[in-house]
């Protein structure tokens, strides 16, 4: 799919490590450190919470991708100092920050991956809603062999995708997952040929950004807490969103639309 993208202006087109363009309701944020395959140090981690804080109104989501072979290489380790317990704390705090913004932000987010998605790579991978996997990617969690832990999430998230003992096996052996065993085990949810993750995305994006905003909000906000939930009270809170949703003026409409047989019925896909 071909969207229309031009550059972000304003605060968002000042933020250099990152390329921001959108195109009507979907934003294209793309990391931009070809050189160093994407790691993020403190610099783009601060430009990644602005971005998706800062994004138009108007855009409804974002497809996130990495400028040349690589989606993310992980922490930059040339980067690291050494830190006391205390300040590595509030580091990690700061990358969870901008993880959160994208898992619980504004907008759904579309990561498209392609070569590696390691380490905080994965982690910044596993925040997205929906991740698009070309043939190139690889997942890896290289923490252990480097004498450190996952701090931007990963713990959090990726057990939750991928189950922990698959976390567990790329932390303690260092195991690389290709494209295809890393969708069988959750860590995305389609597999494209290579080249063609961008455009898979933007199809997707757009589909999610014509959805009403209402329900898009309760699949990002609701869903994940429902899950961890028990099922009472997971039960409970769908009841209340089920309520919410439903009484939006969109919702409303799009329900008519269908009766009114204004809308395609669901059918299956080629």
């Amino acid at each position: 799919m071909s969207l229309n993208f031009t550059p972000a202006t304003g605060a968002l087109a000042a933020l250099d490590l990152l390329r921001i363009e959108i195109a009507g309701a979907v934003a294209h944020i793309r990391l931009n450190r070809p050189a160093k395959r994407n790691a993020v140090n403190d610099t783009l981690i601060a430009q990644l919470h602005s971005a998706f804080v800062s994004l138009p109104e108007a855009v409804k989501a974002a497809v996130l991708t990495g400028e040349g072979d690589h989606f993310c290489a992980g922490l930059d380790l040339s980067e690291l100092s050494e830190r006391s317990v205390a300040e590595g704390v509030l580091h990690s705090r700061t990358w969870h920050a901008a993880m959160d913004a994208i898992q619980f932000g504004r907008v759904p987010a579309v990561a498209v991956l392609h070569g590696a998605v390691v380490g905080g790579g994965l982690e910044l991978a596993s925040s997205c809603h929906i991740r698009v996997a070309e043939e190139s990617a690889y997942y890896g969690l290289p923490e252990g062999q480097r004498g450190i832990f996952v701090g931007g999430g990963g713990s959090a998230r990726v057990p939750r995708l991928a189950g922990v003992q698959t976390m567990t096996d790329m932390m303690l052996t260092g195991r690389v997952l290709d494209a295809h065993e890393g969708e069988r085990r959750g860590l995305s949810q389609y597999v494209v040929a290579n080249g063609a993750g961008f455009a898979k995305g933007c199809e997707l994006a757009s589909k999610i950004a014509g959805n009403a905003p209402l329900s898009n909000f309760s699949v990002m906000q609701a869903l994940p807490r429902i899950a961890d939930l028990s099922q009472p009270d997971g039960l409970f809170v769908e009841s209340l969103m089920a309520a919410i949703a439903q009484g939006d003026d969109a919702a409303k409409e799009r329900v008519r639309a269908f009766l009114e047989k204004r809308a395609g019925k669901v059918g299956k896909q080629s």
